[in-house]
């Protein structure tokens, strides 16, 4: 019997092990960033490839998953019930008879929906990518589809497949607000974490909101995820609402950076490149990259954890003739593989890792007179022997040097298009300096000022 015992173990041992490729992510020691199991940093930087498991096959899955490795994506968010009905393309239904509980499962590998979903989270794994799992759509359950008790059975059914893979993150939610049938969402999330509690969890709420609305003190949200939107300052109706931003999504991170207990957070979406302002109407301009550098460095400055990007191509997975199309989409989803912003996210990625992690703080108080709004707001952040500053439009800002917490020896600006460095001299090292961006002021003329 203990033959037997120590080989059944030594086969779980392997199994366990090739499923599990990369550390799993846990919360930092501070609780305000997300770390490897090994206690590595971790700055997530995502992209919304929303209908994954349902329209594509396999030749077209490693085509995405290779291409957004190359361009430094390391956290996938992904609709695994994005309708009752869905199907993989190739592998048939998620679901019997339309029931989250009953989950259309068949004997042998490779041959289900489930097993696609197996697939892509290990090749996902393979290139040192997360899968960011959206259970079910918030508009199923919104709708009355799933009950309390469908979301409990569902909720282990997950929770027990995929706790042994280490490249899993649950986000919980899906594009609506808490209180719409939160009995639900409080079911599925105890559910997975009961029998997953390895693997971290939030919410994922409607635009211009954030998980803390609701979720903050659950037991099983480990981190905060808030949807800034794709609406512009004139297109926002959420003038009643106290958490009323606009555009501006460092508001969103400096609300839940500064609540108790404390928890990561960061923007899982912003306004996607080449949508549609509002999303809407196909005759309004279009959210450009220039646009999500500003999201991202906006929200990360102000205290978030990572970034999520978004294309409107890629996040449905459009191909042109496609009876579902929506928002105005134009292109085929490998065309836009290469839009600027997805090959320009990874420099925020590098100029965050390049420094000091841990010990990274929003640091408003170095910016002197900052009392320009919208566009001609900075961001600044720092830590241990650095500061840095965001212009989105390039004007001139000042800085106070005794607030830095050090004195400056080197000066740079940091192109957030190109990730090019250009060094700048310093004049003086003590009181207010100003700092005059290269170039001429205008949206998109985005630099970051580095002080080491």
């Amino acid at each position: 019997m203990r033959i037997i015992a120590a080989v059944l173990f030594l086969c779980i041992t392997v199994v366990t092990q090739a499923q599990s490729s990369l550390p799993v992510i846990k919360i930092s020691a501070n609780k305000r960033f997300f770390q490897t199991a090994d206690g590595k940093p971790f700055f997530w930087l995502g992209d919304t490839g929303w209908l994954l498991f349902g329209k594509l096959n396999k030749e077209d899955v490693l085509t995405y998953l290779d291409t957004r490795q190359q361009q430094g994506f390391n956290v996938i968010q992904s609709m695994v019930l994005h309708e009752m009905t869905v199907a993989n393309v190739t592998q048939g239904p998620a679901l019997l008879n339309k029931n989250a509980a009953t989950p259309d499962v068949k004997e042998g590998p490779d041959n289900d929906y489930w097993d696609n979903i197996d697939f892509v989270v290990t090749e996902a794994g393979k290139r040192g990518i997360y899968m960011a799992l959206v259970p079910v759509w918030g508009s199923n359950v919104k709708g009355g589809h799933v009950s309390v008790e469908q979301a409990q059975a569902y909720g282990k059914f997950l929770g027990e497949r995929y706790k042994k893979y280490s490249n899993i993150i649950w986000l919980n939610g899906g594009d609506v607000h808490g209180t719409d049938i939160k009995a639900v969402w409080e079911a599925l999330g105890a559910a997975i974490k009961q029998y997953d509690p390895v693997h971290i969890m939030t919410y994922h709420p409607r635009g211009r909101y954030s998980s803390s609305e609701w979720f903050h003190h659950a037991s099983w949200l480990d981190f905060n995820m808030f949807q800034s939107g794709h609406r512009n300052y004139a297109q926002d109706t959420s003038k009643n609402d106290k958490n009323h931003y606009g555009e501006d999504n460092w508001r969103h991170a400096q609300h839940d950076y500064n609540l108790k207990p404390v928890k990561p957070t960061i923007d899982g979406e912003p306004s996607y490149e080449n949508i549609p302002h509002g999303l809407h109407d196909s005759l309004q301009p279009r959210w450009q990259a220039s646009d999500l550098r500003r999201y991202a460095y906006w929200s990360v400055f102000a205290g978030g954890a990572g970034f999520t990007y978004g294309e409107n191509a890629i996040m449905q997975f459009h191909t042109k003739g496609d009876k579902d199309a929506n928002y105005g989409v134009t292109h085929n989803w490998k065309e836009t593989l290469q839009s600027p912003g997805a090959n320009q996210m990874k420099y925020l990625k590098q100029l965050i890792l390049s420094k000091s992690y841990f010990d990274r703080v929003p640091a408003q108080q170095i910016i002197v007179d900052n009392d320009q709004e919208r566009y001609n707001y900075i961001l600044a952040t720092k830590g241990k022997g650095y500061a840095m500053a965001y212009t989105y439009t390039g004007r001139t800002f000042s800085i106070n040097f005794a607030k830095l917490g050090f004195t400056p020896k080197k000066a740079f600006w940091f192109k957030p298009a190109t990730g090019e460095q250009t060094k700048l001299a310093l004049t003086a090292k003590k009181g207010v300096v100003r700092f005059d961006p290269p170039g001429q002021p205008a949206n998109g003329n985005d630099w970051v000022l580095v002080l080491e």
